[in-house]
């Protein structure tokens, strides 16, 4: 990307159509279901077009697999790969909502991680789902995104993925 590309917020990646079942399929990955929750919906589709999806937590088949603080008993690596479920997860729950994978374009990203005192890499633990939506969905996966560190996280996840979509055009 040119520097007058990243000032403008234009991108330069083709623009040929990704197939995301097969890039899926490309990357061993499939899309998990995710279980409604009694107390709250997984989405919510606002009368401007976007679905705005709940807070995915990076669940492999209904087990969290580690818990901590990244910084202190997390690595940055493992708190990656557990970004790349949690937001495999949270692209599962956007093609639930607007009827498949196919029709999927990322809007924007809200990355919580938890994290040490200290800690300044939630730009590098976000960077592991914005990467797999890319390779999922091309062009249709780039989006604006927010990292932040928190003090908590529910059931002491190391991280937390938001995200709002739309439909593509």
């Amino acid at each position: 990307m040119s520097d007058a590309d990243a000032r403008t917020g234009t991108h330069t990646l083709a623009d040929t159509e990704t197939d995301p079942a097969a890039a899926l399929a490309a990357l061993g990955l499939e899309l998990p279901v995710i279980a409604d929750d009694p107390k709250y919906i997984n989405w919510r589709a606002a009368r401007d077009g976007t679905v705005h999806i709940s807070g995915q937590l990076p669940y492999r088949d209904g087990v969290l697999p580690l818990a901590g603080v990244v910084g202190d008993t997390v690595e940055v690596d493992a708190a990656r790969e557990l970004m790349a479920q949690a937001t495999l997860n949270a692209l599962a729950v956007a093609a639930s909502a607007l009827g498949g994978i196919e029709r999927v374009r990322i809007v924007q990203m809200l990355v919580f991680v938890l994290s040490a005192p200290g800690f300044g890499e939630q730009s590098r633990v976000a960077d592991a789902g914005s990467e797999l939506l890319v390779q999922v969905l091309g062009e249709h996966g780039r989006h604006a995104r927010t990292a932040i560190g928190v003090a908590g996280l529910p059931r002491n996840s190391p991280v937390e993925v938001q995200m709002v979509c739309e439909a593509r055009a």
